[in-house]
């Protein structure tokens, strides 16, 4: 019988995290590095990365990064995103080929931009024409899928161990302010490319530990508002709630984190008037929102990254800084094999948002 301590029994799925609140770039070795150090918290079913400040030649551009079963879909989307877009790029996604990644899609990557034309006649603002698109592609185009659609950033993500999938990305060769990390447990899905981890829209991307409850009520919600959760996967619907929330609500990040970690109805009776009236409006208001179950979420988007756990802190945060640089990882050596010497080390309460955003702007 092995004593206690001597059996390594993970609670599944591994995120890390790094940023530079100056905006310095930092390959994306670090990254690959740190989640690397969590290998036993996934089983080679997922890995994924996400990078910004990663392409400063085309930072005016949306970069679509698209998976593709067979030629037939590639046509057929490409018949669609020249209808639709300008595009002033095209190329395969780089890649290193290693016996540790196999079966892998067409990859293709697309820097375009609305057609005006289009834009004009849609009567729609620029971002929610281009995820328009991007839902239509993924629903409608058998055997194309957009994994990332934002300006200056990229998703990465493949079936295997986090490690291999970013070097088969040849992300060492990437530079980017900030960057996340994903090593997949998969739980009520099976492993394929589509399904790693981060999930994006636009410049929003989530890579997420644990399991969320209240995925139905949060999925019959969010299509109400033209979203469609093609994949099956919490992750997905998380990632459209918290786009949802911020793009098209105009809420702040720390309001998103309220509406989908709120706090308990008895924390909200024990604040002052104002603050009981804004929260109870809040709860109120986006009731089918809130996600319920464990869970621990890092959310990149354009110079800034977010941290939060559930309210009950049933999935491990650890967040630690030194000089510009914070970090975030479920195990604090995911950390310290990256920083040995940190400034400051600590983990979040439940529900308790942990924002950092580049020197001289706001989440």
């Amino acid at each position: 019988m092995k004593k206690e301590g001597e059996i390594r029994i993970p609670s599944g799925c591994a995120i890390s995290g790094i940023f530079s609140k100056s905006g310095k770039l930092m390959s994306g070795e670090a990254i690959i590095k740190s989640i690397e150090t969590m290998h036993d918290r996934s089983n080679g079913l997922g890995g994924g990365f996400a990078g910004y400040g990663i392409y400063p030649e085309y930072k005016d551009l949306y970069a679509f990064h698209l998976f593709y079963e067979d030629q037939n879909a590639r046509v057929e989307c490409e018949r669609f995103l020249e209808r639709h877009f300008d595009l002033v790029n095209l190329s395969k996604i780089p890649i290193h080929k290693t016996p540790k990644i196999t079966n892998e899609p067409l990859m293709w990557r697309y820097f375009v931009n609305p057609l005006p034309t289009k834009l004009k006649d849609s009567q729609l603002d620029e971002q929610e024409f281009v995820v328009r698109c991007v839902i239509k592609i993924n629903t409608e185009i058998e055997g194309a899928y957009v994994f990332s659609s934002g300006k200056n950033m990229g998703v990465f993500k493949a079936v295997g161990f986090p490690e291999d999938v970013g070097r088969f990305f040849r992300l060492e060769e990437y530079e980017g302010y900030s960057w996340t990390a994903h090593g997949r447990y998969p739980t009520n899905t099976p492993g394929w490319w589509g399904g790693a981890h981060p999930f994006a829209m636009l410049d929003l991307s989530v890579v997420h530990n644990g399991e969320i409850s209240s995925y139905d009520a949060n999925r019959r919600f969010i299509e109400m508002f033209g979203y469609k959760c093609n994949l099956l996967t919490d992750t997905e619907v998380i990632t459209y709630i918290i786009d949802f929330l911020s793009r098209k609500q105009g809420l702040k990040l720390e309001e998103v984190a309220e509406v989908i970690a709120a706090p308990f109805w008895s924390t909200i009776d024990s604040q002052s008037s104002t603050e009981k009236e804004r929260l109870t409006y809040l709860r109120n208001v986006f009731s089918s929102l809130l996600i319920t179950g464990p869970f621990s979420l890092l959310v990149g988007f354009e110079g800034g990254l977010m941290a939060i756990n559930d309210r009950l802190k049933l999935r491990s945060m650890v967040i630690g800084e030194k000089d510009d640089k914070v970090y975030f990882a479920s195990e604090e050596c995911a950390i310290r094999v990256i920083e040995p010497e940190l400034d400051k080390v600590w983990t979040p309460k439940g529900g308790e948002p942990v924002i950092v955003t580049l020197e001289g702007s706001e989440a």
